[in-house]
């Protein structure tokens, strides 16, 4: 009786075929390398189908570079104390940097205290692409920005269909001259 609650799917909407090769290249293997012309969106960090990197803002600095090289990134969104949202983002030029010995300068604690809140970028003060930007532009369009505005991520936004604005990807800047390097 259970085979008699089985749906029947159409062949119509799915044909499998077989393979017709004894061997095939191995997925990602295959050097991948970008030109200025192709689109902006071949380049960019998508969260729709990759998970982003994040630090909580109480993380020491150190603890946020180690999870950083751990995870291969140079860039990590900095989450509230909850967990529950993004209040920054915090980069491994923005740890290596002068930043920790102003902050020590200034407040008069050492290395050991200096925490992600304490120098990372806050949403306020990012510069940002919208997604609808991002889909009409090229690469070199982004090195462009990039170069202008002297910045080494770039987020990119988009707005839902209730008006609330979103993080769907991001843009480096050292990812976009790694791929055109290799191109010579």
């Amino acid at each position: 009786m259970p085979n008699a609650m089985l749906k029947v799917v159409p062949a119509t909407l799915l044909k499998l075929k077989s393979v017709q090769s004894e061997s095939l290249p191995i997925p990602g293997a295959e050097p991948w390398y970008v030109s200025e012309s192709d689109p902006a969106l071949s380049v960019m960090i998508d969260f729709r189908s990759r998970h982003s990197v994040t630090v909580p803002e109480t993380a020491s600095v150190d603890e946020a570079l180690d999870h950083m090289k751990h995870a291969g990134v140079k860039c990590a969104f900095v989450i509230d104390e909850k967990k529950s949202a993004v209040v920054g983002m915090i980069t491994a030029y923005d740890i290596l940097g002068e930043k920790p010995q102003q902050h020590m300068h200034f407040t008069g604690v050492g290395h050991d205290d200096v925490l992600v809140k304490d120098i990372m970028q806050k949403i306020g003060d990012w510069r940002v692409a919208n997604i609808r930007d991002i889909e009409q532009s090229t690469v070199g369009d982004v090195l462009e920005v990039f170069h202008e505005t002297g910045v080494t991520h770039l987020p990119v936004m988009e707005t839902t269909e209730i008006n609330e604005q979103r993080l769907r990807g991001l843009l480096s800047y050292a990812k976009i001259k790694r791929l055109l390097a290799d191109v010579a």
